[in-house]
């Protein structure tokens, strides 16, 4: 893939939404500066500026480390935060206010991130925590909270996430 491409490989999944194409275009350039050490040291004006706009000004945490499929949609954006460790597929849908990381377990260790599949659609104010794996097709509810595997094909919802249907 070229990096023109590479670039607004999310632009149409967040048509009529500035926002989201302005911060995914942001983040694709972010991910590929930093692929190269000479690259970093050279754009880490932009880097900073990448992270003082879209994280402290927009509210939005997507690290440059973190692993997302191309197709992502953002929508609002405010108080999304992603642990740099998560991996999320194509074609997902993010909303605000959720959170995507890991958890402190009970000897002070931290677990692995979530791992999210394909064609996710994550509602609003929902927190996905731990070690958990989210399959392709999912679709999970607003206010819900993840801190199990959910199968592919189903729709999760609640405190704590439990699935409706298959």
């Amino acid at each position: 893939m070229n990096l023109f491409a590479y670039l607004f490989q999310d632009w149409g999944q967040n048509r009529q939404n500035f926002k989201g194409q302005l911060v995914l275009f942001m983040f694709r350039l972010v991910q590929a500066i930093n692929k190269y050490m000479v690259c970093k040291i050279i754009f880490f004006p932009y880097l900073m500026f990448y992270r003082f706009f879209v994280e402290w000004l927009l509210g939005i945490e997507l690290p440059r480390k973190l692993q997302i499929g191309k197709g992502l949609s953002l929508f609002h954006g405010q108080a999304l935060v992603v642990n740099k460790s998560t991996v999320i597929g194509e074609y997902c849908v993010l909303r605000n206010a959720t959170t995507i990381g890991h958890k402190k377990l009970s000897d002070g260790s931290f677990s692995k991130c979530p791992v999210i599949g394909n064609h996710v659609d994550i509602g609003a104010n929902v927190c996905i925590i731990g070690d958990v794996s989210i399959g392709d097709h999912v679709i999970i509810g607003a206010g819900s909270v993840v801190i199990k595997d959910i199968p592919a094909n189903t729709i999760a919802v609640g405190n704590p996430a439990r699935v409706l249907e298959k």
